[in-house]
């Protein structure tokens, strides 16, 4: 993912993927890929509750596997969930049966009815099919925490200059987000408060 919005060719391609939410309604949602792992997820867990927020993790089944105590801590906090593959598996890298085999084995640990590809991107045939077992939530904002490129405040920045109403925006609970959002988690959560957003999670 290298643009904070995607492209229309790729709304075009997915249409029955959800890229944004109801643009009449002043909200937005918060959505966390790649976790969970002890070095970021406690701390996204703390921000979330300190606010009084519920956000949607995409979550590797494998690091599900690693850390089941995270997974549950999670769930028990009342956050919704979403299946992000096994092995955090890149669209074009593996045969469409493989990737599809490995979406399902991440979800008998995950259970979610949601599921978004890793890097924001699958093949037409995985979309076909994923689609008729999990809503596909794509996204309307990257918040891009994960590049070494970019600074706190570039991430915040990008929220203050992208989010809109129905946004759906994506953050990543990950070794290489993490530094950034100690910081920018809580600068983004109390701008967006104080811009009259309300935090939603997908039904």
């Amino acid at each position: 993912m290298i643009l904070e919005q995607p492209s229309f060719w790729l709304r075009w391609l997915f249409p029955k993927a959800i890229w944004r939410m109801d643009k009449n309604e002043r909200s937005v949602y918060l959505t966390f890929d790649d976790g969970p792992i002890p070095e970021s997820t406690p701390f996204i867990l703390e921000t979330l509750a300190h606010y009084g927020i519920k956000a949607t993790f995409f979550m590797v089944g494998d690091n599900v596997r690693k850390y089941p105590d995270l997974y549950r801590q999670i769930v028990e906090a009342g956050h919704q969930v979403g299946n992000h593959t096994f092995n955090h598996l890149g669209a074009f890298k593996h045969w469409a049966t493989t990737y599809i085999i490995n979406t399902f084995k991440a979800n008998e640990l995950i259970h979610a009815h949601l599921f978004r590809p890793p890097h924001g991107v699958m093949r037409w045939s995985e979309y076909y099919w994923l689609r008729k077992e999990f809503k596909i939530i794509m996204w309307d904002l990257v918040t891009r925490d994960y590049s070494k490129w970019m600074t706190a405040e570039d991430v915040v920045n990008n929220v203050k200059q992208y989010a809109r109403n129905g946004s759906i925006i994506t953050f990543h609970d990950s070794l290489k987000s993490i530094d950034k959002l100690i910081t920018a988690l809580p600068e983004s959560i109390e701008w967006l408060r104080s811009e009259g957003y309300e935090f939603k999670v997908f039904p």
